[in-house]
């Protein structure tokens, strides 16, 4: 599947309880006639539960009506389907159930327990706990995606700082060199200063004069 397709579906979930083949559950499902709505009980044994991914996945519930057997096949995340209940649960060897449909009376009867209130409480509870479980796991790999990225981005700034390191060090001259340019500058402008006695200086003062 297509992560943007995935992305999608995720809104759409929904917190429903695990339904496997052999339990006994009462659907609730919302009928729309016209303007009205109404809520549609539908109790029954689930004979297949598939195995679609995402907003994909469906269940088949039978029920025998009048001595005749109706089957229902409801999409699990549906926004029609209001609420599911447990009822019973079966031990059965086989993820389909298809020979039921040939079964009637007696024969179809399944070793099956009623399920208490407190194995409803614990069944939310799990399926909580495995709702944050995931969300953990979806927050923690965004995490380490950014974490890529963000790693990606400061060696990119960190090569570049070494190149302009690189040019900087080639551009700009040595600092002993500029210090004995400028010696020699002033070497050359300064005018020589020669050292006299106080008698030559005397001596050319009269000098002048006379």
């Amino acid at each position: 599947m297509h992560p943007l397709i995935r992305e999608v579906q995720k809104a759409q979930l929904k917190k429903v309880p695990e339904i496997r083949a052999g339990y006994t559950i009462r659907v609730h499902q919302k009928i729309k006639e016209g303007a009205k709505e109404r809520i549609q009980i539908f109790e029954g044994l689930v004979i297949k539960v598939g195995h679609g991914e995402g907003t994909e996945a469906n269940f088949t519930v039978r029920k025998i009506v009048s001595g005749i057997g109706v089957e229902k096949i409801l999409p699990l995340h549906s926004s029609n389907v209001v609420k599911i209940e447990i009822l019973k649960k079966a031990k059965v060897r086989r993820a389909k159930l298809y020979y039921m449909r040939e079964r009637a009376g007696k024969s179809a009867r399944l070793q099956e327990h009623h399920v208490t209130d407190e194995e409803r409480a614990q069944e939310e509870a799990r399926m909580e706990a495995l709702i944050e479980e995931a969300v953990e796991a979806e927050k923690k790999k965004e995490k380490e995606a950014a974490e890529s990225e963000g790693g990606v981005e400061g060696d990119d700034v960190v090569e570049a700082g070494i190149d302009v390191a690189e040019e900087e060090s080639v551009a700009t001259p040595e600092p002993d060199a500029v210090e004995e340019s400028v010696e020699a500058e002033e070497e050359t402008t300064t005018p020589e200063i020669v050292d006299r006695s106080e008698e030559e200086i005397a001596q050319e003062e009269s000098d002048e004069e006379k």
